[in-house]
Order: structure tokens, then C-alpha cells, then sequence
């Protein structure tokens, strides 16, 4: 698989960029998932929505499927500390170790360096603009990786 900096090419960030939103848990709202893959659609990228209720392994087999660099989280429900572990491991496993993984959702302040830890490269809470979002996507797929 090709890194995410090379998958982008010289100079052109919005180049094959791929991103997918899913929804892990049994959180069954959508509507700011939605408004997230319609702007980072807009902004020129291609994004795939899993839809509600993903599993770890559902997520992660989405993203090897649909060869995605960066897996948005949107997580309202507070289980965001026993999701992104596992979800982090189950990209791990299929060889998805350069995927960025992001969160956006009702994520107390207090658990920002923990989800650090796991891997998560950016966490977003209520009122991130969708600009400040695909800036940092962005961003990072601009910046040689040294590891997620």
C-alpha cells in the first residue's frame, strides 16, 4: 500500500484523498457525521460513510476495502476511551498502521492525551468548523508520516 503522501502526490493535497466517517457503538445519532462527510466532500474529498452502528471490525474493514488514509470517528455517546483502543487495534491488524484516525464528537478535555495515546492524530468537539477540519486533514497527509 502506497503511503499517504504518496497516494496525495507533489503539491496537490485534495489528490485521491480519502477519508471515512463511521459511526462506532450504539450512538444513533448521525446528523454532525453527515454534515462532516458532506463538507469534506465539498472541500474535494472523496469520503465514505459507513452508516450507524459500526463495529470495530466493520470499521476497519472499510477502510482496507475502500483504501482510505484518515478514519473519522464521530462519537456522542462517551464510550470514546473503549471504542478508539479497539478500533485502533482493528486497523492495526489489517495492516492499516499509516490510516490517521480522528475523533469528533462530545469528548471531555480531560480525555484528549489519553486518545493521544492511543493514535488518535486530531480530536474535534461541538463547534469545530468543517473548515478547521479539512485543514487538518489536510495537514497531515501534507507532513511526512513518522508514525500513527
Amino acid at each position: 500500500m502506497e503511503s499517504p503522501q504518496e497516494m496525495i502526490g507533489e503539491g496537490n493535497v485534495n489528490a485521491r484523498v480519502r477519508v471515512l466517517i463511521a459511526k462506532p457503538g450504539l450512538d444513533g445519532h448521525d446528523r454532525g457525521a453527515k454534515v462532516i462527510a458532506r463538507a469534506l466532500r465539498d472541500a474535494g474529498m472523496e469520503v465514505i460513510y459507513t452508516g450507524l452502528r459500526q463495529t470495530p471490525d466493520m470499521i476497519a474493514e472499510a477502510a482496507l476495502q475502500e483504501d482510505v488514509q484518515v478514519v473519522g470517528l464521530s462519537i456522542l455517546s462517551g464510550a470514546h476511551l473503549a471504542l478508539v483502543p479497539r478500533i485502533r487495534e482493528a486497523l492495526d491488524a489489517n495492516g492499516l498502521q499509516d490510516v490517521y484516525l480522528i475523533v469528533g464528537g462530545i469528548i471531555p478535555e480531560q480525555d484528549y492525551e489519553s486518545l493521544r495515546e492511543m493514535g488518535v492524530a486530531g480530536i474535534f468537539g461541538p463547534g469545530a468548523s468543517t473548515d478547521s477540519i479539512a485543514s487538518f486533514i489536510r495537514g497531515l497527509l501534507a507532513e511526512p508520516q513518522t508514525g500513527v
